[in-house]
C-alpha cells in the first residue's frame, strides 16, 4: 500500500508543478513568450531512447513555452488505457542561436511508470504501478548546411535515483535532418536519421534509427514513423522497433 501511496503522491506533485509552471509562464506569453504543442496518437509508444518502447498504443502530449533563448518543454506520455507511462519536464537554453550554427543545453527531472507484480499480505499476486525518478542533462550542437539540411550531435546523461532503475545512462548520437522533400503536391517529407551509442551501467550497444514525417503546409496534422535497428548490443530489448503516429500540432 505504501508503494501505491508514494506513486500517487509523486504523480500529484508532478501535475501540480506542471500546472503552476505553465500558469506562471502563460502570464507573460503575450509579452515575450510563445506557446505551442502537439498531441500524438501512436500504435507503439517509443521512448526518448528509441531502442525501448511501451509495446502498445500510446498518447503523447507535448507542450513548449519559449522565449528568445529559454524554453520549458514538458512531455506527458500515457498508454491508451489511460495509465501514465512517463512524465518529462525539459528546461532548455540556447547558448548559440545563429543562422549557421546552434548550440543548446538542457536538463530535466522525469518520472517513469512501470507495472509490477507484488505479493499482498495474504499471498495473492497483484499488479501495481510504481513510479521511478530520473534526472538528465543534454547538449546538442547543430550545423546548418542549407535551408533544408543540417547535421549535428546529441549527448544525454541520465541518472536513476530509485532501486531498480539504471543508475547511469549515456546516449550519444550523430544525426541529420533533411527537410521539405516534396513527395506530392503540397505534401512534404522530413527525414531525421541517426546513428547512436547507448550505455546503461555496464551494458552498451550501437544502433541506427530514423524518423520520417509527412506534412502539408495547410494542415495541422502530420503522419510520422520511427524505426530503430540494433547493430550490436548487450542491452536487452527488441532487435527492431517501429511505430506509426498521427500528430496534431497547435
Amino acid at each position: 500500500m505504501s508503494q501505491i501511496k508514494n506513486s500517487k503522491q509523486r504523480i500529484a506533485a508532478v501535475l501540480i508543478g506542471l500546472f503552476f509552471a505553465t500558469f506562471v509562464f502563460s502570464q507573460e506569453a503575450t509579452k515575450s513568450h510563445t506557446f505551442s504543442g502537439a498531441i500524438t496518437a501512436t500504435n507503439n509508444g517509443i521512448s526518448l531512447l528509441p531502442t525501448f518502447s511501451l509495446g502498445k498504443p500510446a498518447a503523447i502530449f507535448d507542450f513548449s513555452i519559449k522565449s528568445k533563448r529559454w524554453s520549458f518543454d514538458p512531455q506527458l506520455r500515457f498508454s491508451l488505457e489511460g495509465k501514465p507511462w512517463s512524465f518529462i519536464f525539459w528546461g532548455r537554453y540556447k547558448i548559440v542561436n545563429d543562422s549557421k550554427f546552434k548550440l543548446s543545453v538542457g536538463a530535466h527531472p522525469a518520472i517513469a511508470f512501470k507495472e509490477e507484480k507484488v505479493l499482498s499480505l495474504n499471498g495473492d499476486a497483484k499488479m501495481i504501478l510504481n513510479a521511478y525518478r530520473y534526472t538528465a542533462t543534454e547538449i546538442a550542437p547543430n550545423l546548418i548546411l542549407s535551408k533544408n539540411l543540417s547535421i549535428g550531435m546529441y549527448y544525454l546523461y541520465s541518472h536513476g535515483w530509485d532501486v531498480g532503475t539504471t543508475t547511469n545512462t549515456h546516449f550519444v548520437t550523430l544525426n541529420s535532418t533533411i527537410a521539405n522533400v516534396k513527395v506530392l503536391p503540397e505534401t512534404f517529407l522530413k527525414l531525421q536519421p541517426q546513428l547512436y551509442y547507448l550505455k546503461m551501467d555496464s551494458k552498451d550497444g550501437y544502433y541506427v534509427s530514423s524518423t520520417f514525417t509527412l506534412t502539408t503546409p495547410k494542415s495541422p496534422f502530420a503522419v510520422s514513423s520511427i524505426v530503430n535497428k540494433a547493430i550490436q548490443t548487450t542491452i536487452s530489448g527488441k532487435d527492431f522497433v517501429w511505430n506509426m503516429s498521427l500528430i496534431y500540432n497547435y
